[in-house]
């Protein structure tokens, strides 16, 4: 009723790749499964813990310890079987890149963590000429009203946004479609040690339900937008 036959068909045909399954992915996959996207592509490399339990949407007791693309494909599978979900146990780096080839893709999601991967994902999907938008960072905040849809060259006070930018201007790379919030990050409180991926060495911050969520939704609406050809209200 609000895409129309034709949007619906472009979805159908449409294969989209979601990089990272916590709590920015794990929204970004269940909101394009749901909008009928025909063939999707999972990436990450983590088991459920029990730390994602309050952010991530498939995460409960029973699957904890189980690897985050099975529970996430079996899920997509009873939601709605027909959707073709081709699971890669893999951590994205640069190291890892060569291992997907972007001209399969309509479009990527970019919601994992580290610096050097989002901007591997930019450079890849550059070359491939494929449309591709990003997360920024969603730790430490608690308002979810605050995020916004903006090319990376007019991010503001967002650290990771600043970091991405400059960067990817030495990779000759101008403009990428990001989710960003401007709430200045939160302080967290000293919490336990981390028990979850190897690869991050950095503490781990601060996150809640109702952030992580509505950016990874954000996502997916721009990435059914766009492959419905729905232009975005701007106000």
């Amino acid at each position: 009723m609000l895409l129309g036959d034709e949007g619906i068909a472009r979805l159908k045909c449409a294969r989209v790749a979601v990089f990272g399954l916590g709590g920015v992915g794990s929204y970004v996959v269940e909101a394009l499964a749901r909008s009928g996207v025909g063939t999707l592509d999972i990436v990450d490399d983590d088991c459920i813990a029990c730390s994602n339990l309050n952010r991530v949407v498939y995460a409960d007791r029973s699957n904890v310890g189980m690897r985050k693309t099975d529970v996430v494909k079996a899920r997509i599978a009873s939601i709605c079987p027909d959707t073709v979900v081709n699971a890669h146990d893999c951590f994205y780096l640069p190291e890892t890149a060569d291992r997907f080839d972007f001209s399969q893709y309509d479009y990527v999601a970019d919601a994992i963590d580290t610096v050097s991967g989002k901007l591997q994902l930019a450079v890849q999907a550059k070359a491939a000429n494929v449309p591709l938008i990003s997360s920024m960072g969603t730790g430490n905040k608690l308002d979810p009203t605050a995020f916004e849809i903006a090319d990376i060259a007019k991010t503001s006070v967002c650290p990771l946004a600043r970091v991405m930018r400059r960067e990817l201007k030495k990779r000759g790379i101008e403009h990428l479609k990001v989710v960003y919030s401007k709430e200045p990050p939160i302080v967290p409180e000293e919490a336990e040690p981390e028990t979850g991926s190897a690869h991050q060495k950095r503490q781990t911050p601060g996150s809640c339900a109702f952030v992580p969520s509505v950016a990874g939704l954000i996502m997916a609406g721009e990435i059914v937008r766009d492959l419905c050809g729905i232009k975005r209200h701007e106000t």
